[in-house]
């Protein structure tokens, strides 16, 4: 099969890793791609909200099959455009996308069904919001309603903080449209854990679970980021909690897409929240989160093409997924400076010492070619992935692959995974 996958970063590499080791992967391609990617897949130059080049692409060169990872394309309808031109496609259309594309959807949804998760309310008018916010009980949580790559979300410890939360997403409107109106929710506390989920709208099968952590500085201070590392498996996701969720909140939630007339298939994220009370849904992702690609997907057995035209064709009843019995941590490689102001075109060194590690894995988040030789591109630059026996080993084996690779401003966390301890 000739394959297009979308999408340029972290969680876009390790996707086409495990799509070419498919032997039904006869050619790989990715638009736009990276210079990590480059060593997998022809890398065409082609923005990921370009639709019509897209297609128009991909009609050119004979898909088979198309994969979309990113957000913003998925929710702007991009698997849409596939099918009505022939061309298969993998992930959630245009309607179901909006579980991720509208957290007053996905909250309104969760209340409609049952599903559990945090308190809350919506607003769409500046004003009226900070007059109800004088009378909120604090801490809260603000979220811009939209796609703001992961960082729309702010923690209020008091009105003064709300206010700042409200200025910056509604008045001065930092995330753009994703902010016009707001998600205002009761502060849960507990251990968080991401789980990854394929659906063909009907069947669910259930990933490894992982934990992110999104704060930009260790012991997650400073701003939230795309994510700065992760580990899988959770030591906290039990099997008994694995089975709850699947009754409380990974069926309904799949169900209640159903009677909504918004079918989902693809890979649903569920950001949980294991509280006191029980566990909560935090946020839904409508595909692949990144970087808990980077830690689950190599320890994957199955093969992703096939497991992914299930999803599409409605067989996923058939698959039984398996994970190798170990773990993996991921500790990002970042620009010094992100998610802020940082500089690219640095020249990354080192890259060599991954070639043909099956234990060790690098992928690229921001890099590009500039004179041949493999530059920084993003703030996220790098994703130093390794495997091992437990969490501590893998852990152990992570941090000392990020000495492997050098470029100038490299910024890393030191923590990553310091819950494995406490497990």
């Amino acid at each position: 099969m000739k394959v297009l996958l979308v999408g340029g970063g972290g969680r876009e590499h390790a996707i086409a890793r495990s799509l070419k080791m498919s032997p039904d992967c006869e050619k790989l391609y990715c638009a736009p791609g990276n210079a990590g990617i480059a060593q997998l897949a022809e890398c065409v130059d082609i923005g990921v909200m370009e639709f019509d080049k897209l297609k128009d692409f991909a009609l050119e060169k004979g898909i088979d099959f198309a994969v979309v990872a990113p957000d913003d394309p998925l929710y702007g309808g991009l698997v849409d455009v596939f099918e009505e031109a022939g061309i298969k496609a993998f992930g959630p259309n245009k309607a179901a996308a909006v579980l991720e594309g509208s957290k007053a959807f996905a909250k309104d949804l969760m209340r409609k069904y049952g599903i559990p998760t945090a308190a809350y309310t919506c607003y769409d008018d500046a004003e009226y919001a900070l007059k109800q916010l004088e009378l909120a009980k604090y801490p809260l949580v603000i979220k811009a309603d939209g796609l703001a790559l992961g960082k729309g979300v702010i923690i209020c410890m008091n009105y003064d903080d709300a206010k700042d939360a409200v200025k910056e997403i509604m008045q001065d409107k930092k995330f753009g449209d994703a902010g016009r109106r707001i998600v205002v929710e009761e502060y849960m506390t507990g251990r968080e854990v991401s789980v990854l989920t394929f659906t063909d709208g009907k069947t669910i099968r259930i990933m490894s679970s992982a934990q992110d952590h999104k704060r930009a500085g260790d012991w997650d201070t400073g701003l939230n980021t795309g994510g700065m590392g992760t580990f899988s498996p959770s030591p906290f996701y039990t099997p008994e909690i694995n089975d709850w969720c699947l009754e409380h909140i990974f069926k309904p939630t799949v169900e209640a897409m159903n009677s909504e007339g918004r079918p989902f298939k693809g890979v649903i994220f569920f950001g949980l929240m294991l509280t006191e009370d029980g566990p909560r849904v935090l946020e839904y992702n409508a595909r692949f989160g990144d970087p808990e690609a980077q830690v689950v997907l190599p320890r994957m057995k199955n093969d992703l093409l096939e497991v992914m035209l299930a999803c599409r064709e409605g067989t996923l009843d058939k698959i039984d997924l398996e994970f190798e019995d170990n773990a993996a941590v991921c500790v990002v490689l970042a620009s010094r400076g992100y998610p802020l102001q940082y500089d690219k075109g640095k020249e990354i060194k080192g890259l060599e010492r991954f070639e043909g590690d099956e234990s060790h894995f690098c992928f690229h988040a921001g890099t590009k070619f500039a004179d041949g030789k493999v530059v920084s591109n993003g703030g996220r630059v790098l994703g130093i992935t390794a495997k091992g026996s437990t969490l501590k080993e893998a852990r152990k084996e992570a941090y000392e692959a990020t000495t492997w690779v050098e470029f100038e401003n490299k910024y890393l966390r030191s923590d990553i995974g310091r819950a494995i301890d406490e497990a």
